[in-house]
């Protein structure tokens, strides 16, 4: 027969639910009961005119109390207990408390009795409760979806049930609306509130082809949206998925209390067993004395606090990083997170954004302003799909060059060379050497002066003379220097591998101030060192974007994926994913873990400490059962679980 086990799953959904209720209504009930049955106690007792049947003694007002507090608690304890003994086959804590509530009335504690099924009673709401916190922390992503959708059909507003809108139809979402499911922006213009998924604060600007994910807040314009997803397949679906299985990959310290409570639970049973048969024989001493001594320690025996708060401890730490866009596929790699000494970024889409941005322009004649270079080549540029011209085009923006008033023509790209036209009447060309010299271009001292630059440079030639070079590089994330410069605080080793060139990777590297780089790698090239690295410093966490990193990724002790561009591979891929691409959480997912994993292990040693110790009490009749219960399983169990939320004042 098993042992006592979780009692309560983590994700307990309707049934749990229902469960709660139940154990409320018993605790609300049985305590107005069992306090009146106190005072009634108290102050002498009312006697009434008759004699209980069966017990066949003469009743009182505070002995009816009391038995019908028992009756309360026991419409839950007792036939929950019995259940599990008899189909599950196994200890469970409600049986426990049924017997020592049942041995406590057989020796005419009454008080004792119903105190003791009362305070369990406690126990168990308050840790469904937080349970049910925990889990309501997860499903309230879910639930915030509209369960219709207004589907554009012929130009035509239809109002269609989520679960039935098809890929690639239309859907219009008003201000103040939800959107329903995963798409693409085809129309329109809006800020889109999106800390429900990803746990940004400040809504984000959502244009055509930019994408959204269900549940999140429309708060400014109508959009009309290319779905991408089915209801079952969006990001939301998945992050609830997720979160719910990461209870089936328990971590080592899980499986550790799991298989420890096989062997302790039955070994007090016994002991119980022998203490109220064989002790009156070997020590002397009544019976009942020693049976009541026996109650107390099966109710000591089942480890129902500690087998509960680890499991708990866990899903609680993945909760919380759920509310912040951090999806963490299992305990065993909060675990694993705990115990990471080094991590390994990639850098092109990890620690940079994979999008160009105009590092500097260089003149050739300084009487020249920056900003008539920049728009003699964002006027070109914008009729350029290529990464450069769009990174020229953002800097004329971002310097408020209105191009409107620019006339261009006759514009010509050259794909992998550059693009040419005339703007405002003047011949201008943008590009490398090689396509200046192509069209008879003086661009010498233009690209003289980017001489023993690492980045990437073009010529912007007008009237075919060199005027300035502009030079770009790969747009380094915002909190990329932050989430290193924390990571190197706490004394985590990091290090750079890309296939990037290694004059780049090495300026990369240094204007974040990581310690080790490695360049010019092809994707077998990273996992060989990943590998390499395994075992020499502790455990190593790979980070990358979850698409070309994925051997990396997979071979590293924890693979984290960005998952802002590639969401799905992400989420099959690695370990853990940051839905929205923010490096800085992972300093955070680090002292998350390490929190969680010291607050299992003093849970365990707490709950093992005081059982021990009040089982060694109450088998010298030092400590009444009342007692071992509020203190010794209802306590401990309510004491570790209100430990385990100090995870939620982790920064």
């Amino acid at each position: 027969m098993d042992t006592c086990k979780e009692k309560p799953e983590l994700a307990r959904g309707e049934e749990s639910e229902n469960k709660r209720v139940l154990v409320g209504f018993a605790v609300w009930l049985g305590a107005t009961i069992l306090v009146c049955g106190a005072l009634d106690s108290f102050f002498g007792g009312i006697p009434l005119n008759f004699t209980v049947p069966l017990l066949n003694l003469p009743a009182s007002v505070s002995m009816i109390l009391y038995y019908a507090a028992i009756l309360v608690a026991a419409i839950y304890i007792g036939v929950t207990g019995l259940k599990e003994l008899v189909v599950e086959r196994r200890f469970s804590v409600e049986f426990l408390m049924a017997v020592a509530g049942l041995g406590a009335l057989a020796l005419d504690y009454r008080f004792e009795a119903a105190t003791v099924l009362f305070l369990y009673c406690i126990a168990e709401y308050f840790e469904g409760y937080i349970q049910d916190r925990a889990r309501r922390t997860v499903e309230k992503i879910s639930q915030v979806i509209p369960e219709n959708a207004r589907v554009l059909i012929d130009g035509k507003e239809v109002s269609v049930r989520v679960s039935e809108v098809e890929k690639d139809a239309v859907i219009m979402v008003k201000p103040g609306e939800r959107i329903p499911l995963d798409g693409n922006v085809v129309d329109g213009f809006s800020h889109v509130d999106q800390a429900l998924v990803t746990g940004e604060s400040v809504p984000v600007p959502k244009r055509v082809n930019d994408c959204v994910f269900a549940g999140t807040l429309n708060t400014g314009g109508v959009l009309k949206i290319a779905v991408t997803k089915k209801a079952s397949e969006t990001l939301v679906s998945r992050i609830v998925e997720l979160v719910v299985e990461s209870q089936k990959r328990k971590a080592g310290i899980e499986r550790l209390v799991d298989r420890f409570a096989r062997f302790y639970v039955p070994i007090v049973i016994a002991l119980a067993v022998f203490t109220a048969a064989g002790l009156p024989l070997l020590l002397g001493g009544g019976f009942e004395t020693w049976f009541y001594r026996s109650l107390i320690l099966l109710v000591v025996s089942c480890p129902s606090a500690f087998i509960i708060s680890v499991p708990a401890t866990i899903f609680v730490a993945i909760t919380i990083a759920a509310k912040r866009g951090v999806i963490i596929k299992g305990g065993v790699f909060i675990e694993k997170l705990a115990g990471v000494k080094r991590v390994v970024f990639d850098k092109t889409g990890t620690l940079t954004l994979g999008r160009q941005a105009v590092h500097e322009v260089k003149r050739v004649d300084i009487s020249v302003a920056e900003d008539e270079a920049i728009t003699y080549a964002a006027a070109l540029d914008q009729f350029s799909n290529h990464p450069i011209a769009q990174a020229i085009v953002r800097k004329a923006i971002d310097r408020k060059i209105d191009l409107s008033k620019v006339k261009v023509t006759d514009v010509v790209e050259v794909p992998g060379k550059g693009i040419v036209g005339l703007v405002n009447g003047k011949h201008v060309a943008i590009g490398n050497l090689e396509f200046m010299r192509e069209l008879g271009c003086n661009c010498t001292d233009a690209f003289e002066i980017t001489e023993g630059d690492v980045h990437t440079a073009v010529c912007v030639s007008v009237a075919k003379t060199g005027l300035a070079a502009v030079c770009v590089v790969d747009q380094v994330r915002e909190d990329a220097l932050k989430a290193v410069h924390q990571l190197k605080a706490a004394g985590v080793k990091t290090m750079m591998l890309t296939g990037d060139r290694a004059e780049i990777a090495n300026d990369t590297a240094r204007s974040l101030g990581i310690e080790e780089v490695r360049a010019e790698l092809f994707p077998e090239d990273k996992l060989r060192c990943i590998e390499e690295l395994k075992g020499k410093d502790g455990l190593v966490a790979m980070v990358g974007d979850g698409v070309n990193d994925a051997p990396a990724l997979a071979a590293s002790d924890v693979g984290i994926a960005m998952g802002a561009r590639g969401v799905d591979v992400a989420l099959e891929s690695a370990d853990v994913v940051l839905v929205k691409d923010e490096l800085a959480q992972i300093p955070y997912l680090l002292k998350l873990s390490q929190k969680a994993m010291v607050i299992a292990k003093q849970n365990i040693a707490a709950s093992l400490v005081i059982k021990f110790v009040l089982g060694a009490l109450g088998l010298v009749g030092l400590t009444p059962l009342w007692f071992t219960v509020a203190a010794g399983d209802d306590g401990v169990t309510m004491l570790l679980l209100l430990n385990t939320l100090r995870l939620e004042r982790v920064k």
